[in-house]
């Protein structure tokens, strides 16, 4: 069996991992590589492998840099099946449409503005016809079921574990027979922290041989999950007081709808004043419905909460928007308010029109509330967070940032260095013959290598994109 890194290997993004077992290729992943655009196109559009020969995904979970490029995987041969959990596909058949959908938009308002200037058109990654197609190749199976993939018999088993990252995301584990001694290999997809909003703390999916672990906060640590409160009222209560705006970039699902959870608990609770929250995104509109449809992933404490009439999904000040005339009005809002928009990296989408529009008022607030990958505007504004005057670039222009940047970091649905440790630590480390770090940027890998040869872990490696091994 050989494993090849195509993907989130040395970056967080483009999730893609290429296994080989007796002749057949199976891919863990195909998500969408985010950075500068046209080396982000050229590696989402040219695989390292050909898609007809790929014979199976199994998909981790919903988010785009995990499972946004399947519709060009689809598009350029793939004609497996897709294996994942039910809520994960519930999830895929809003995003990929709405990925397609916010490329073929956001491609036309930047191609008019490059018509005036007699530059060419680029044209769209993929289409909403291309991301449709992926919609009737899924197979679901729930979380602690073990079950076979079509075309391997039973030399092949796998089982999802909860990883408590976003609404239905998995943890996942192939056994594989290896003539009369089978071997495990594991793999956490993206590793989700306890005690968050909403969901389950991930499950620990038992000892395995080989693990593909994610290292996106390697070296950082997080404040508490419980300091979440703390910092949503601070920073609300600060820009309340300036009569500004507050401009929220938020992954569609998970994040928004944790942070509006978040919100109807405080205002439920009466520690926070009522003030007027627009959710700015069709795709976070129907992500939320999304989730009320999925209650197996909830945890006690929103259980409880709903329980006791408390609607966690909104409250009447919550406003969800659809339509762009509406997008469009928010513009000329003059009282304060919060505004939640896609995309959570600033990369494409209503955000980036909520940014131009208002990061040049000292009033408004910039609240960063999820991990920002090198190279996109997100990460460009973290770094604006403590240089007066910093200027970014929206759709080709300059704006000098003047509204406050504020990170809350705890409401990161990553497990940090601390809680990756913990989380390891349940392994034999005696049985794992390699662990692989995936999903991190270089220096965070790095440290987190560092930390765990402290501790005893052997055998580790950090993939570049484009290396094989060899697992026996």
């Amino acid at each position: 069996m050989k494993i090849k890194f195509c993907g989130a290997a040395k970056t967080v993004t483009g999730s893609q991992h290429l296994l080989e077992i007796n002749g057949k290729k199976i891919l863990l992943d195909c998500g969408l590589y985010q950075g500068k655009r046209e080396e982000a196109y050229d590696m989402n559009k040219n695989f390292m492998f050909d898609p007809a020969e790929i014979h199976s995904v199994i998909l981790s979970h919903a988010h785009i840099d995990h499972a946004g490029n399947l519709p060009m995987l689809v598009a350029r041969g793939f004609k497996g099946s897709i294996y994942t959990t039910p809520a994960t596909r519930d999830l895929c058949s809003l995003m990929l449409i709405d990925s397609a959908y916010v490329q073929e938009k956001d491609i036309e308002f930047v191609n008019k503005r490059r018509a005036k200037k007699n530059q060419p058109p680029f044209k769209a990654l993929y289409t909403v016809d291309d991301a449709k197609n992926v919609l009737t190749m899924f197979k679901t199976v729930s979380y602690n079921k073990e079950f076979l993939i079509d075309g391997f018999g039973d030399e092949l088993k796998v089982t999802f574990f909860d990883a408590g990252h976003i609404l239905g995301s998995a943890q996942i584990v192939i056994e594989v027979k290896n003539g009369g001694k089978p071997f495990r290999l594991g793999f956490t997809g993206d590793l989700g922290r306890k005690n968050l909003p909403i969901l389950k703390d991930p499950q620990f999916m038992g000892d395995v041989d080989y693990l593909l672990c994610e290292s996106t906060y390697g070296g950082l640590y997080h404040e508490p999950a419980d300091k979440i409160e703390e910092g949503l009222l601070e920073t609300i209560n600060e820009a309340l007081k300036l009569k500004g705006k507050i401009i929220v970039p938020s992954f569609s699902v998970g994040r928004t709808q944790e942070l509006i959870y978040e919100i109807s608990k405080l205002n439920a609770s009466g520690k926070l004043p009522k003030f007027q929250v627009y959710v700015d995104s069709p795709l976070s509109v129907n992500a939320t419905a999304i989730f009320k449809m999925h209650p197996e992933c909830f945890d006690e404490e929103t259980y409880k909460l709903i329980a006791s009439g408390v609607n966690v999904f909104g409250l009447d000040n919550v406003k969800y928007i659809k339509e762009v005339a509406d997008s469009k009005k928010l513009n000329s809002t003059k009282q304060p308010c919060m505004i939640i928009s896609a995309s959570g990296m600033c990369e494409a989408g209503r955000i980036l029109h909520h940014l131009a529009n208002n990061i040049g008022n000292a009033k408004n607030t910039v609240m960063i509330i999820g991990y920002m990958a090198e190279n996109t505007l997100g990460r460009q504004l973290v770094k604006a967070s403590d240089k007066p005057g910093y200027k970014i670039k929206v759709f080709g222009e300059e704006h000098t940032v003047k509204a406050k940047i504020k990170i809350l970091n705890s409401f990161s649905a990553h497990a940090d260095s601390g809680e990756t440790l913990e989380y390891l630590k349940q392994f034999d480390k005696g049985r794992i013959k390699k662990l692989f770090l995936v999903h991190g940027e270089s220096p965070q890998q790095e440290n987190l290598k560092m930390i765990l040869d402290a501790n005893g872990f052997k055998n580790i490696e950090i993939p570049a994109r484009g290396d094989v091994f060899e697992l026996s």
